[in-house]
């Protein structure tokens, strides 16, 4: 399970650093103004739908359901289901394109009601999102055959696939030239992409002999019970992205720029997500229900705890990042062109406020995979709504007084609520079975947390005094304090878990 960990965070490294490129490109070329606020737009909207219709949804429903089919009746029948899911999925997926494609001055009124202010950017948003909304599409196709995959332990083609994201809205940049502007440019890229990251994973799949064909669907008790998990999954999908809906709302509302500081923020909050969240729940997800078919209750917990174990170990010095070195982090990312100090210092507010709720969000992947690999997707809806109904009420209380950072805070304190729920429901059902290895190890990783809070001030100082009068003085202040928080957060973990007798998670059996 850890092998295919690091496989997935491996391939996901590789997509955050090429996703690096191409926000540092963006942020020079586009900066925050009018026209980055409306590409943005642009690139969330299909992401939204994706998140609710695809990567969320079947990956709570299908996988178990196809693991469950693999395990009790063999390839043939999982294929079948497989067919019979990708055939009603292309047909939905192809009605909604057509008519947001046909409709989408009203879907941006109700996206981003504050662009209507300003005809120039709401013009734009409204031409750039239909060059972007077919990228939908493409890209739950995707997400529907890396279920298949992943259920096949094959994690690395659909880890993969986003760097071609990327490298598409790269070489977008690099011909903009050829585009009325660089944000058309990178929308561009975007459609492209998706026909790229299906092409990736098919031949894959092909490859691996489980490529799933069109079929004429009946409902057999399969595909019954997927429809029936798939129902409050898409639900509980589509309520986490209301939460993201609010945030451009709202922000839309504020004064140019809000919505790019969000953005830029944001890029560097799903780094720790996509790189330890999504790929511990990728991995868990998959694992724990082939132990649960097997009725092996006892490695499907113990896969669980090795999860959690090693997700907390690798977020908590982000979390400590994000709240005591913000500004140093957005100057040395994104400081760049016409990114300016004034663009850094409120992205940077924004990505503390974020950063408050980075450990659960990391987590919850892992404590949602108790309910998912069981087929309860009801459970997780219900902990979300909670989280999401706290999350709204305190967007709106703040985001007068706080701006875009009172959005992200409410989103921080949201995410508590969920993970919170979500652990003590699964606890109370002992699906959550916490051992003393994992209770020794969050206490190990919260005393080094504190430490290396302690210590950055003095490391801050320390890294300014080697590189102010250096070019590129923001980038290598970044870095060195990098290298020595890492290191002094390296030491301090492996020195509190020898005093503990706590194992670090590749050791944890």
């Amino acid at each position: 399970m850890i092998r295919h960990f690091a496989s997935v965070s491996g391939f996901t490294l590789l997509s955050r650093l090429s996703g690096f490129v191409r926000d540092v490109l963006l942020a020079s070329i586009l900066g925050s103004g009018l026209i980055a606020d409306a590409y943005f737009i642009a690139q969330r909207l299909p992401n939204h739908f994706r998140a609710i219709f695809g990567e969320g949804a079947f990956n709570a429903a299908f996988v178990p359901a196809y693991a469950r089919e693999l395990e009790e009746r063999g390839e043939n029948a999982a294929r079948h289901l497989a067919g019979a899911i990708l055939s009603a999925l292309t047909l939905i997926l192809v009605v909604l394109s057509a008519v947001a494609m046909w409709q989408m001055p009203f879907v941006i009124d109700l996206l981003a009601p504050g662009f209507s202010d300003e005809p120039e950017k709401y013009a734009l948003a409204v031409t750039l999102t239909r060059i972007t909304f077919p990228y939908l599409l493409f890209v739950s196709l995707v997400t529907l055959i890396s279920g298949v995959l992943n259920a096949h332990g094959r994690f690395a083609s659909a880890a993969a696939a986003p760097i071609l994201l990327n490298l598409a809205i790269i070489a977008g940049l690099a011909c903009s030239f050829l585009f009325p502007s660089a944000a058309h440019a990178a929308a561009w890229g975007i459609a492209i992409s998706g026909v790229l990251q299906l092409a990736l994973v098919a031949i894959n799949a092909k490859r691996a002999n489980c490529l799933p064909l069109f079929v004429v669907p009946h409902l057999s008790p399969a595909l019954k019970r997927f429809l029936s998990a798939l129902g409050p999954a898409v639900i509980g999908s589509a309520g986490v992205q209301i939460a993201i809906f609010a945030d451009t709302i709202i922000a839309s509302l504020l004064p140019t720029g809000a919505v790019s500081a969000i953005s830029y923020a944001d890029r560097l909050y799903q780094l720790p997500i996509g790189l330890i969240g999504i790929a511990a729940g990728t991995v868990l997800l998959p694992e724990m229900s082939r132990h649960l078919g097997r009725h092996d209750h006892a490695t499907a917990h113990a896969a669980q705890n090795r999860s959690m174990a090693l997700t907390i170990l690798l977020t908590t010095p982000f979390f400590v990042a994000f709240l005591t070195i913000p500004e140093e982090i957005m100057r040395g990312v994104f400081m760049h062109g016409r990114f300016t100090a004034a663009d850094a210092t409120a992205s940077a507010s924004v990505l503390a406020a974020y950063g408050i709720g980075i450990l659960p969000v990391v987590l919850i992947r892992s404590l949602v995979a108790s309910f998912h690999a069981r087929q309860d997707t009801m459970t997780p809806l219900i902990a979300a709504f909670v989280g999401i109904a706290a999350n709204v009420i305190l967007k709106i209380a703040l985001y007068q007084s706080w701006g875009a950072s009172g959005l992200a805070f409410a989103t921080a304190i949201g995410a508590w609520i969920n993970g919170g729920l979500l652990a003590l429901l699964a606890y109370r059902k002992t699906w959550f079975e916490p051992d003393h290895s994992l209770a020794r190890l969050i206490i190990a990783t919260g005393l080094a947390a504190l430490i290396l809070a302690a210590a950055t001030p003095s490391l801050k100082m320390l890294s300014l005094s080697w590189t102010s009068s250096m070019p590129m003085a923001a980038a290598l202040t970044l870095i060195a304090l990098g290298l020595m928080g890492g290191a002094l957060y390296v030491l301090s973990v492996w020195i509190a878990a020898r005093l503990l007798k706590a194992p670090l998670p590749l050791r944890l059996r």
